[in-house]
């Protein structure tokens, strides 16, 4: 179990709840611009909880690729944008930066393919189970989500 400054993670959920053909007639999404070209749209719905307030949405991006020994990343911010005349948000990655990785001599030379994430800013969302939650990324990236619960409130020490 991974913990965060009182946060706990409670599920990591599959892409499998993103939403696809039929499933997706459960909410309505047309509002929402299709995908541009090169890019993917993702919705997920959310199911209800008690004390939304408490929990928040992780978004986990990532990229297939072949890598050496050294610990790679790409850079990617995940900005909100309105949906104007309605006052719903939705999420846009436009750009991936190329890849940063660590400078260690790997002496076997070997490479492998892994998955390489996309970390930046934006990426822990709150949680909302009345609205679907959409997300556009380019195309060659995975997605999931995971979510993260408060822990109880703990007093702080005196002194």
């Amino acid at each position: 179990m991974v913990v965060s400054r009182n946060l706990t993670s409670v599920a990591l959920l599959s892409s499998g709840l993103l939403l696809t053909g039929a499933a997706q007639a459960q909410s309505d999404v047309s509002m929402f611009p299709p995908a541009a070209e090169g890019q993917q749209r993702l919705v997920i719905l959310l199911p209800k909880l008690d004390k939304e307030q408490d929990v928040k949405v992780e978004i986990q991006l990532a990229k297939a690729m072949e890598v050496d020994c050294n610990r790679q990343r790409l850079g990617g911010d995940l900005s909100q944008q309105s949906l104007k005349g309605w006052g719903y948000s939705y999420h846009v990655l436009d750009k991936v930066s190329p890849p940063m990785s660590t400078m260690m001599a790997c002496p076997d030379k070997t490479k492998h393919e892994a998955m390489v994430p996309v970390m930046g800013q934006g990426y822990l969302l709150d949680y909302n189970s009345r609205l679907p939650l959409v997300i556009y990324v380019p195309a060659d990236l995975s997605v999931s989500y995971r979510l993260w619960q408060a822990g109880d409130s703990q007093p702080a020490p005196q002194g």
